[in-house]
């Protein structure tokens, strides 16, 4: 199994097939995954255990891709198709082995400055890992789950939400996935991509995870009622409009108070579904190191040169007086505050083209973005998000100013020291 190929950065500019994988085993299953995580490559033997055929159908909000003018799958497995084969695969992962897993995720956002962490579209399985964890004291930094509400409602109905933490750990609310991913061509558009995806037409705009709108109502009218609080994953503009639908019948019914929701990625929205956002009180959480690692391949590839050059759109937001947070939603890019805070601030593409100039923002404002904003985003500005008397000493020792430095020279500035609570917990 592999993870982290990205067919823009493939030679080829392609998915791999299981044509291709076979070449590494005919004999063993394998997997790569797309650095997405929304899409993957398997091989005829991975196909043939995962039972995936010519006679399988596309399941709900998902695609298994197949070879030209037939119903044989050429090994390329989207969104749904891709999740059902990860859950059987890895149902039966011991618990030492996620208790590995977790512990070096954590050493890899304290080396980078992160006190607070988020465990995004969880399951039961996943948030009871993180609850043992804790009750061994093995959390060094802050942990929220969010579990997907679409599969763990029942769970959520039982364990519920919390503001408080228990040895670092809580459950903040919860997710649910709207669209998959711009650079995987899966996200929900209402305009057309650029270049579609082998097999599809022009016209093709991507497609939604969940297709029934009442579906999605539901699901948030059941959170507003139970109030947690609701991160929803949309990158299309089609996906956004979808929840901003949902958020409005639910607040019409359960009535307009503090909760937060927050729109994860928000990468296509538009300035209509910006103010939207606004009237809604809902929190942009934008992903804007795409303009880094996938910038060019917009330009070229899904969006073309006018939108893309509108994603993760943060001055905007900002005259549109919405406060916004920014994320890097590793595993998918890893968790590199200091490349987060220089794309926010240059969006500068992987060949040094600004990527929608007007779209910058101050060092200062971008800083916030990752601390005091996003303090207030988990409903813990009271004691998190600023240094000031009576707050938790959450902070981080950098070798340069951001502030002061070149800004071309931010992603360059290392992290020294991270303190949590007033306690260093890593020191290079």
């Amino acid at each position: 199994m592999g993870n982290g190929y990205d067919d823009a950065q493939l030679s080829e500019q392609r998915h791999p097939t299981a044509t291709d994988l076979d070449r590494v085993s005919k004999d063993q299953p394998v997997m790569i995954l797309h650095q997405s995580g929304h899409l993957a490559s398997v091989n005829h033997k991975a196909l043939a255990l995962l039972n995936i055929n010519q006679n399988t159908e596309n399941p709900s909000g998902g695609i298994i891709r197949r070879e030209t003018n037939s119903n044989v799958p050429n090994g390329v497995l989207e969104e749904s198709a891709l999740f059902t084969a990860i859950g059987s695969i890895f149902k039966d992962v011991p618990l030492q082995v996620m208790f590995e897993i977790a512990r070096k995720g954590l050493d890899a956002y304290v080396k980078n400055g992160f006190t607070t962490v988020q465990e995004g579209r969880a399951d039961q399985g996943t948030t009871e890992m993180w609850q043992a964890l804790a009750k061994q004291n093995q959390l060094p930094i802050d942990v929220v789950s969010y579990p997907d509400i679409t599969t763990s409602q029942e769970y959520m109905l039982k364990q519920g939400s919390s503001r408080q933490y228990d040895h670092h750990f809580r459950i903040g609310g919860v997710k649910i996935s709207l669209d998959g991913s711009p650079q995987g061509k899966t996200a929900w558009l209402t305009q057309a991509y650029k270049i579609p995806p082998e097999g599809k037409d022009k016209n093709y705009k991507g497609y939604p995870a969940i297709k029934d709108d009442q579906q999605v109502d539901q699901y948030i009218n059941v959170a507003f009622k139970h109030g947690w609080q609701v991160l929803a994953h949309a990158n299309g503009d089609a996906a956004i409009d979808q929840f901003i639908g949902a958020v409005k019948d639910a607040t019409a019914k359960q009535g307009k108070v503090d909760r937060r929701s927050v729109l994860i990625h928000s990468q296509t929205i538009r300035d209509d579904q910006l103010d939207q956002l606004k009237a809604l009180d809902i929190i942009p959480s934008f992903f804007s190191l795409h303009t880094y690692y996938w910038g060019d391949w917009h330009r070229q590839q899904t969006l073309g040169e006018t939108r893309a050059a509108h994603i993760s759109p943060t001055a905007t937001a900002l005259k549109k007086n919405l406060i916004f947070t920014e994320h890097h939603d590793a595993p998918v890019v890893p968790p590199h505050s200091m490349m987060m805070l220089d794309a926010t601030v240059n969006r500068v593409t992987r060949s040094d083209y600004v990527l929608g100039a007007d779209e910058r923002i101050s060092p200062y404002l971008a800083l916030k973005s990752m601390t005091d904003w996003a303090a207030y985003q988990y409903f813990e500005d009271q004691y998190k998000g600023t240094l000031k008397q009576g707050k938790l000493a959450d902070l981080v020792i950098l070798d340069k100013n951001p502030l002061t430095v070149p800004s071309r020279e931010i992603k360059k500035i290392k992290v020294l020291a991270t303190y949590k609570e007033g306690k260093l917990i890593y020191q290079q």
